[in-house]
């Protein structure tokens, strides 16, 4: 299988899309003749024309509210918010029209809409380029939100959230579109060609939404994460020393609990990482559901690592960004707490 970044994964599932299924189009701004900010869609209007891949004016509210429109008479539109900071004008069109349209026409509509997104620092993208919204679009009932961590589960993830008949958000952590990040900054680059889920087949395949990948097997703690996070997490556990399984979620709603809660059960502990500000954010909804379900078997308290309670700052992004050490700290807690 070739190699491919997340950039080209993602890139591919658009093809494999566009060329299998009429009905299936991509707007959005800049995402036709200039391929995208970040060249996500680069080559598809010129190989599908610009009645399948077009450009839209700066309105995220209109954007989606296109997208709505056509989904309901029989279209699946793929739509682009350049970046996730700037879809809050097109949530009132997600939360009151797209994600109650199946409930409010009792089953005669249905909107199959996806909206990509790039989200998440480690960029010095500042306040306006580098946030994480996914808690905001979790605790809408109707909308399912995927966020992959490497280029394989991109593209399967993406194809399989085009081919949802509900709405799907998707959340692509732009620190990963061309390698994985372990939040070393400090150090060099690493490419998807050096790593195993940077091999991406050329066809039609999916991951299915709600499957959560144990990314590695542990025994005396559990931690959750996904995004960029994951990668952060990987390089936290092996420099704590300490034996802890690690799980991408992939998709945050639909959420894989069961194996969440056989993980937790297991291993007695648990650690939740994401890279949103900690208050309101989804962790807390993830710690509620451990807490629930494990109760009996935590032996210390859930931990949890997150940005801070500020908004994004540009001028101390690595203070702000959950990195490796900030997580191998809650790790060292968590195990060594006693119950």
């Amino acid at each position: 299988m070739p190699a491919m970044t997340m950039i080209q994964a993602l890139n591919s599932a658009l093809d494999v899309k566009l060329g299998s299924d009429p009905d299936a189009l991509i707007f959005g701004e800049d995402v036709g003749y200039f391929g995208g900010v970040f060249r996500v869609t680069e080559g598809l209007q010129k190989k599908y024309g610009a009645r399948r891949c077009f450009d839209s004016p700066i309105s995220e509210g209109g954007i989606v509210a296109t997208a709505i429109g056509m989904g309901a008479y029989g279209l699946r539109p793929i739509v682009e918010i350049q970046f996730a900071d700037y879809i809050l004008p097109a949530y009132d069109q997600l939360v009151s029209e797209a994600a109650r349209l199946r409930y409010r026409s009792n089953g005669e509509f249905w909107c199959p809409i996806t909206v990509r997104s790039p989200y998440g620092g480690g960029i010095f993208g500042g306040q306006t380029h580098s946030q994480s919204p996914e808690a905001i679009f979790a605790h809408v009932t109707g909308l399912k939100t995927v966020i992959p961590s490497n280029p394989y589960d991109a593209k399967g993830l993406l194809l399989a959230a085009i081919e949802e008949d509900d709405p799907v958000i998707f959340l692509e952590p732009k620190r990963l579109y061309n390698g994985p990040f372990d939040g070393h900054h400090d150090q060099p680059l690493v490419t998807w060609a050096e790593h195993p889920l940077g091999e991406v087949p050329q066809g039609h395949y999916t991951v299915p939404l709600g499957t959560a990948r144990v990314m590695r097997e542990g025994r005396e703690a559990t931690v959750l994460a996904y995004g960029t996070m994951v990668h952060v997490c990987n390089a936290a556990i092996a420099e704590a020393g300490i034996d802890a399984e690690l799980i991408d979620l992939r998709s945050i709603v639909p959420l894989d609990i069961e194996t969440v809660i056989a993980s937790v059960r297991k291993t007695g502990r648990c650690v939740i990482v994401h890279e949103a500000s900690r208050y309101g954010g989804f962790g807390g909804e993830l710690s509620a559901l451990v807490q629930e379900r494990c109760f009996y078997h935590l032996r210390a308290p859930i931990e949890r690592v997150a940005g801070w309670d500020t908004p994004y700052p540009h001028a101390f992004e690595w203070d702000y960004f959950p990195g490796p050490d900030r997580v191998a700290k809650a790790l060292k807690r968590c195990v060594e707490a006693v119950a």
